[in-house]
């Protein structure tokens, strides 16, 4: 076929290419960036046969001009084709089993179409080609009648002499042939279930890289970069030839020890140090829990410390109740109900705030939690104390000198929990932690900017030995929300959970991991540096600008370091403000109006502007979602805010050059900018918080 051009190398003035149809078709080739990267396989055009679409085993794709005319179509036959070729180069010498190549690139093409945006598939609804017939169905595959259909074998050319699905491909198909940004969606909750529209989830972020909005969301929950997610990518493919070779449980488990593995060399901690993957902070209340039944047999009282200002969920988790109405395992329970197997226990709130929205003092805070300890060791409690280090709005508590007190209390039956789920420490932090023999809460999708929902619990030997050596089991009804594989292979409490095994949270760790790894490559000087130079940027830039006004003002932070040396949980890098209007503050529905503005291109809205405001509207600008505070002492309304992550540093290192990495900082500094100019501009048009 002398007219086969590989599709990099063409630009012809066609309809396609003219100014109406450009912006659509970069948003397109925009989501091309999701399909996995193959070695060595070209895709080709055909201008002799525009209707043809051929898979060359381990060569190439052609696709025919016409399917090219169609972006949306030929995005969707493109997925196939190298979802197609991924599997068969899985394949190894079994190049003969081509009939799992077909049912997991169909199986793979189906959920891509299911996440499409809903004008791109609104684009497919006239359209009668078979593979868009075939996927357009949402009932689960049969595979059976797949094997009945000589449209997709003719796809390839090759034989498929040999049809039956083996049964060990069943758990590779179930868990593997999906898109990594699925992947990165599931196993979770419904509350990372992206719109078709905008597909944003309720964090206002993507499972797949948007690198067109300004983000610095790192307090909330932001969308994956594109170098994890190209990592992660390449896991899958991994993964997936692994369980064709070794099989799926022995690859599934090597894998979920290697990121327990990494986790512990990023921190430097010992291997006696268990983690726990959860699918969420939540999770990681429920599984803690769950744990405090198994150490001790006293009744119980929870401490939460900073009740206010962590997850809503968590007070209901730590009772031992469901706290979503379905599980992370897609069960579906009712919120608010008790888990069956969960003890009763007492949860006492300690708010950072008082009734009037004032911040406590560090003395009140250590007064409260000294008094609450010391009044269930009275009774004969056992207490769990949730201490905070950094919370969503950057605070600690309670101090190092109230630990201290504590530890004199006669016959004190006390475990300590750091909730560390923004994890704005150093290992040093966590190591310290750990030698005092406190669990600690951790999470990959705040500082580290990882995908929402990747949790973990950090149990000292000491807790993880008295946890060995228990003859309890877990709570009957935690069959619902963990596997077996998650928890350590070695403890008797745990052999009852389910034999699956979350993908989700695995990708989610591994995509975590990887912005960790990047993180700490960055030289320790160069690093901190950066840390102050942006933070006090922010700083600046917020009390400057006459329409916010910070919360924090120069308070010292309840629990600080004893250590001369710099510490990320030293300094703030969480900056939340109240937004004013002619100098009142706005109400609650008005803040989160705008936020969702600010995440929007709203350019519609000005187009008799100057070309300016245009692009300032079009920006989309992703920063920590609002957080109901009170202010003054009777207003109701929410702040927003503007936060440090690791990709601050880490995308700015990537040149590894010192003077690149400071511009590369100035670079997103002037992001801050835009963002509070968007801010400005939203307010000087009140029509859009109406």
């Amino acid at each position: 076929m002398t007219n086969n051009i590989l599709i990099e190398n063409q630009y012809k003035r066609t309809s396609i290419f003219e100014k109406e149809n450009v912006n659509y078709l970069v948003r397109v080739l925009k989501r091309f960036n999701t399909v996995p990267k193959i070695n060595n396989i070209n895709i080709i055009t055909s201008t002799t046969e525009p209707d043809l679409f051929k898979i060359i085993p381990n060569k190439s794709i052609i696709i025919g001009s016409s399917l090219l005319s169609k972006p949306v179509l030929a995005l969707v036959y493109l997925r196939y084709g190298i979802e197609w070729q991924l599997w068969y180069k899985a394949l190894n010498s079994e190049k003969k089993d081509t009939f799992l190549c077909d049912v997991a690139a169909l199986e793979v093409t189906r959920i891509f179409y299911r996440l499409l945006p809903k004008d791109d598939k609104e684009k497919l609804e006239s359209l009668d080609y078979f593979l868009i017939n075939l996927i357009k169905n949402d009932t689960d595959l049969d595979i059976e009648s797949l094997s009945q259909y000589k449209e997709l074998q003719a796809f390839h050319g090759l034989n498929t002499a040999n049809k039956v699905f083996k049964e060990s491909w069943k758990p590779i198909v179930e868990n593997l042939a999906k898109p990594t940004e699925y992947l990165l969606m599931s196993g979770g909750d419904l509350r990372l279930n992206i719109d078709e529209i905008d597909l944003l989830n309720k964090y206002g972020c993507r499972p797949f890289p948007r690198p067109d909005a300004f983000t610095f969301a790192s307090s909330t929950g932001t969308s994956v970069s594109n170098f994890a997610f190209d990592k992660t990518d390449k896991v899958r493919s991994i993964l997936i030839r692994n369980s064709l070779k070794n099989g799926f449980k022995n690859t599934t488990i090597e894998f979920s020890e290697l990121l327990k593995d990494n986790l512990r060399k990023i921190f430097k901690l010992h291997d006696e140090c268990e983690i726990i993957f959860s699918p969420s902070g939540t999770d990681s209340s429920l599984q803690i829990a769950a744990i405090t039944q198994i150490i001790s047999d006293k009744d119980i009282t929870h401490v939460l410390v900073a009740s206010d200002e962590t997850g809503s969920g968590i007070p209901a988790a730590l009772k031992g109740c469901h706290f979503e109405n379905t599980t992370a395992l897609n069960y579906p329970i009712k919120k608010g109900d008790k888990i069956e197997g969960f003890r009763d226990v007492d949860v006492i709130k300690i708010t950072f705030r008082d009734e009037h929205g004032a911040l406590k003092s560090s003395s009140q805070l250590d007064e409260e939690v000294y008094n609450a300890i010391s009044k269930t060791n009275e009774l004969g409690r056992h207490a769990v104390l949730h201490t905070m280090d950094q919370s969503k709005l950057g605070y600690q508590s309670p101090s190092d000198a109230l630990i201290q007190k504590l530890n004199t209390i006669d016959s004190l039956s006390m475990q300590i929990i750091v909730d560390g789920s923004q994890l704005r420490l150093d290992p040093k932090d966590i190591q310290n932690y750990l030698n005092k023999g406190y669990i600690v809460t951790v999470t990959g999708s705040k500082y580290f900017t990882g995908p929402p929902y990747s949790g973990a619990l950090l149990l000292p030997e000491s807790v993880s030995k008295s946890i060995h050596s228990a003859k309890n089991k877990l709570p009957e009804g935690l069959t619902q929300y963990y596997n077996h594989s998650d928890w350590p292979t070695s403890w008797f409490c745990s052999n009852d959970l389910s034999e699956g095994y979350n993908y989700g949270s695995y990708m989610r760790w591994n995509a975590a991991i990887v912005e960790m790894d990047r993180y700490y490559k960055t030289p320790v000087l160069y690093r901190n540096m950066g840390i102050e130079m942006f933070c006090n940027f922010i700083d600046d830039s917020i009390k400057e600008a006459a329409f916010l006004e910070p919360i924090y003002g120069d308070e010292t932070k309840a629990n600080s370091y004893n250590s001369k040396e710099f510490g990320i949980r030293n300094i703030r890098t969480i900056f939340p403000f109240f937004i004013l209007k002619n100098n009142e503050v706005l109400s609650v529905d008005n803040v989160k109006k705008l936020y969702t503005l600010l995440n929007s291109d709203i350019s519609d809205q000005f187009e008799d502007s100057t070309l300016e405001i245009i692009r300032l509207a079009a920006q989309k600008c992703h920063i920590g979602q609002a957080v109901n505070v009170k202010y003054g002492t009777d207003i109701e309304s929410a702040v927003l805010r503007i936060s440090l992550g690791a990709r601050v540093i880490s995308e700015s290192w990537v040149n590894r050059d010192i003077s690149l990495f400071f511009r590369n900082i100035e670079t997103q500094m002037n992001q801050i900018t835009v963002i509070l100019k968007k801010i400005e501009l939203i307010l000087s048009h009140p029509d859009l918080l109406k």
